[in-house]
């Protein structure tokens, strides 16, 4: 026994081995991850050529080679008078402006900013934890902010000089066709979600005649009709603005593939959650707003979130009905001859701006994922 004791008190004093440098650390992920097996080596292998092949000569088009600074075009243009294999970012400090704001006012585009900082100021409190305010800003951001930025977008009160509507353009008009939809289709959607899944035959036939109608065409037919075709069918000296026309189309269109989308979440609840809340005395209006929904919504944040990046991207249609958004006030640049050429510079421009908003989406949808998930 005294034996046993002195080995066992012998070993325990030894400190535990470190585990071997290949398992651990860089190599050790690198190991596991990118060379497990033969056909890992060759992916990953592969995977590195493909990223030397690319990745190099785009940041020598976009950053090395590169033309910063010039006074003209020609400073982006090779003897025999073309462009020059590298990115023109003159180009875009040329028709930045125009980008930006399309042909509005420059003496007014600080109405514009105003109403960006306003909404910058009252989004940062709802990504902050410990803020205690946030239904009352939410309030503000949904109710009050879109009365404010109408008429400091459009004019004609308070002593601001009236914009038409056909002068807003570029990343501005891209922001207000894509917010308006989808704070709009969202409501919408769930409220059409709710009414196909009613018990009511007429309800739940219109909202099924609703969205299957507005699923069933593209969103470039939408456009059309309400451009075109829909004012051929209002009363004589009757018209409505093509902007608010594209809005409501973007919206109601919108709204139709939400539906669908909360629906998926409304059916993976457990029906005995509804008739639990039924025992408990809860109105339906209750047992949706209360129990329902919150777990529905939670679940089909990335669809939702997925929807809303495709309408962001699809107010590029826009320009069909003669609205030229940030798409299609680059693709107007392109018809000046002084400046033309420049079509790759101005398309990766594009691509970079609607890369940041779409991926910001991204972002925060799988913060958001993180912040709800409770388990089940």
């Amino acid at each position: 026994m005294t034996e046993r004791k002195s080995d066992s008190h012998e070993l325990g004093s030894h400190p535990d081995w470190s585990p071997p440098a290949s398992t651990v650390g860089v190599l050790g992920w690198m190991r596991a991850n990118l060379f497990s097996s033969p056909l890992n080596f060759g992916l990953t292998a592969l995977g590195l050529w493909l990223i030397y092949q690319i990745v190099p000569p785009i940041i020598n088009w976009a950053f090395i080679d590169a033309i910063w600074s010039g006074d003209s075009p020609d400073a982006c243009r090779n003897e025999g008078g073309g462009p020059k294999a590298a990115a023109c970012w003159i180009y875009i400090d040329h028709w930045f402006n125009y980008l930006m704001y399309g042909l509005y006012p420059k003496t007014e585009q600080w109405r514009i900013n105003s109403a960006y900082i306003l909404l910058l100021g009252g989004m940062i409190p709802l990504f902050i934890p410990s803020f205690k305010y946030k239904g009352w800003i939410s309030v503000f951001l949904l109710f009050v902010f879109p009365v404010i930025a109408y008429f400091l977008f459009a004019g004609g009160s308070f002593d601001l000089a009236i914009v038409e509507t056909p002068l807003w353009g570029g990343l501005f008009l891209t922001l207000v066709i894509a917010i308006t939809g989808i704070v709009v289709s969202l409501p919408i959607g769930i409220v059409l979600a709710l009414g196909r899944r009613s018990d009511m035959p007429i309800v739940r036939a219109l909202c099924v005649g609703f969205i299957e109608l507005w699923r069933g065409v593209p969103l470039i037919t939408v456009l059309f009709m309400s451009s075109v075709m829909f004012p051929l069918f209002l009363p004589e000296g009757m018209n409505f603005d093509k902007l608010i026309r594209a809005l409501v189309g973007v919206a109601l269109f919108s709204a139709a593939y939400m539906a669908e989308v909360v629906r998926g979440g409304l059916q993976a609840i457990p029906k005995g959650q509804t008739e639990a809340a039924g025992a408990l005395g809860l109105s339906y209006w209750k047992t949706m707003g209360l129990i329902i929904l919150p777990q529905a919504l939670k679940m089909v944040i990335p669809g939702i979130v997925n929807t809303f990046i495709g309408l962001f991207k699809d107010t590029t249609l826009v320009l069909i009905i003669g609205l030229f958004d940030f798409l299609g006030v680059i693709q107007a640049t392109f018809t000046n001859p002084e400046w033309g050429g420049f079509h790759t510079t101005g398309y990766v421009f594009a691509a970079f701006i609607y890369w940041c908003f779409c991926f910001s989406m991204s972002r925060y949808s799988m913060h958001l994922e993180k912040k709800l998930h409770t388990g089940h």
